[in-house]
């Protein structure tokens, strides 16, 4: 095992008990943990690093744990680690930590966040899987359901359980220590995004579009008429402003047929309606109105 020491600079976040160690190893002793914050990976974007790499190197180590004396499992820097495999490296730079399981996913998700590296729907549900881990809860729902309770009673001002209580305790020191959003606004901003439809959340886990943009064009109900307007936002970079009066002009598009098609059946129904109504047009005043209205609703039709 080859490992030729080297001093590496580094901006990830260091555990004061653990004191980073910059060394060499094959790739080979390197695996993929079965658990990554980080889901989808912009081929573009590899393609370009792994370029860089050919070039230049490595110029950050990537971050593992020892499995046992041969193997290291990978906490951060995958992309530079599939990169370095596709630009045929067969030795990287790594800095060694001894964490366990748990804290090897913390620290995954902290670098991912702190780099921008995850889309929103992988930030959100490594979220949810910290939490998770953090309260020994069985699945994602039952922190989704434990937030919604935390909230309902807040707005209700009821007092919530010692260990529910302890629970949201936990909850709030974990969103201080990510330093991104808050309990309440993770809660309303991004679960939501979980609910979206599939096409939307495909091109959303690929990075290739906002999420706030991605939940705009999630209103229309046509999946046509989503990938249309999702392919026309990422080609022209269109704003948020411009997708909505884009999803407007869609809407109005769509509606008017069916406002024609009513607006003629009410026509026709108008029609029926005082031809029975036989004394109306027996009273002069009443035939006059009658007609004036029939002429009215057919100008507005033609």
């Amino acid at each position: 095992m080859a490992q030729s020491r080297k001093r590496a600079s580094s901006k990830s976040i260091d555990n004061p008990s653990i004191a980073p160690i910059g060394q060499w190893v094959d790739i080979e002793q390197i695996k993929l943990p079965h658990r990554q914050p980080r889901r989808s990976f912009d081929r573009e974007k590899l393609v370009e690093l792994t370029a860089s790499i050919e070039e230049y190197g490595i110029l950050e180590p990537l971050i593992v744990r020892p499995l046992n004396d041969r193997l290291y499992e990978l906490v951060a820097g995958e992309r530079r680690y599939r990169a370095a495999k596709n630009a045929g490296k067969t030795q990287i730079p790594v800095i060694v930590k001894d964490i366990d399981e748990q804290q090897a996913f913390e620290l995954a998700l902290l670098e991912n966040m702190q780099r921008d590296d995850l889309n929103a729907i992988d930030e959100t549900e490594g979220m949810l899987e910290l939490i998770r881990q953090h309260l020994d809860i069985a699945s994602n729902q039952e922190v989704i359901q434990l937030l919604n309770k935390a909230a309902n009673a807040q707005r209700r001002n009821q007092d919530l359980t010692d260990n529910v209580t302890r629970q949201i305790e936990i909850i709030d020191e974990l969103f201080i220590k990510i330093g991104r959003s808050n309990r309440e606004s993770f809660r309303t901003n991004r679960l939501p995004l979980l609910n979206l439809p599939d096409d939307v959340l495909q091109v959303l886990r690929q990075g290739r579009l906002d999420y706030t943009k991605a939940k705009a064009i999630a209103k229309l109900e046509s999946e046509i008429d989503r990938r249309n307007l999702m392919e026309l936002v990422i080609t022209e970079k269109l704003t948020l402003s411009q997708i909505k009066e884009k999803i407007q002009e869609i809407l109005e598009e769509t509606q008017t047929p069916i406002r024609v098609s009513r607006s003629k059946d009410l026509y026709a129904e108008f029609k029926a309606i005082t031809k029975i109504q036989s004394d109306a047009w027996q009273d002069e005043d009443k035939k006059v109105q009658l007609e004036a209205l029939l002429m009215q609703l057919k100008e507005i039709l033609e």
